[in-house]
């Protein structure tokens, strides 16, 4: 599957946001993780978390860097964004930086896609392998686990993840000076 990877710009918001809803709601769904979340839960947590005004203020924060990759004709199949670390570690200082999302469409996973978005935003944090970068990713998903150890990730911590009502068990993973 062909595709280009890209800065995102604010033209992109509106099909980012669908992007980053479809993913979320494909990744932790019936057909991916099968987490059964409230359907009035995960409905608002979308709305919250992928909204036009909300994925705009990623691409226009200095601090922050979006790309997306699309295929030839345009259509948006995964995106990344990274910024300042916010996730809850007792370690994090500032300066620290954060893979916030990966996501990848189902239909082009297993390409290399993700591996690619995840270098690209390795080198865009952390050229020279000096930095703190922090990663949180879902405790069943040993996929993205095994992928981020191969990295020199290791798992640092624990939180939970607010989706509505469900609280997801969330690993922290970090990879730097300590």
């Amino acid at each position: 599957m062909p595709h280009l990877i890209r800065p995102a710009t604010l033209d992109d918001v509106p099909a980012l946001s669908l992007l980053a809803e479809a993913t979320f709601s494909e990744t932790f769904g019936p057909e991916g993780f099968d987490i059964r979340y409230p359907p009035a839960d995960l409905t608002q947590f979308l709305a919250d978390s992928y909204a036009l005004d909300r994925v705009s203020a990623w691409i226009t924060d200095p601090t922050e860097k979006v790309w997306i990759a699309e295929i030839e004709t345009g259509v948006m199949i995964a995106y990344a964004h990274v910024g300042a670390n916010t996730l809850p570690h007792p370690e994090a200082q500032d300066g620290d930086r954060e893979l916030k999302r990966i996501y990848v469409t189902r239909a082009a996973q297993g390409t290399g896609l993700g591996r690619a978005l995840l270098e690209l935003c390795l080198n865009h944090m952390d050229p020279h392998g000096d930095k703190r970068v922090w990663i949180g990713v879902w405790s069943g998903n040993l996929r993205a686990q095994r992928l981020y150890e191969r990295q020199g990730f290791t798992k640092a911590g624990e939180y939970e993840f607010p989706v509505g009502s469900v609280r997801d068990r969330e690993f922290i993973f970090r990879r730097g000076p300590r």
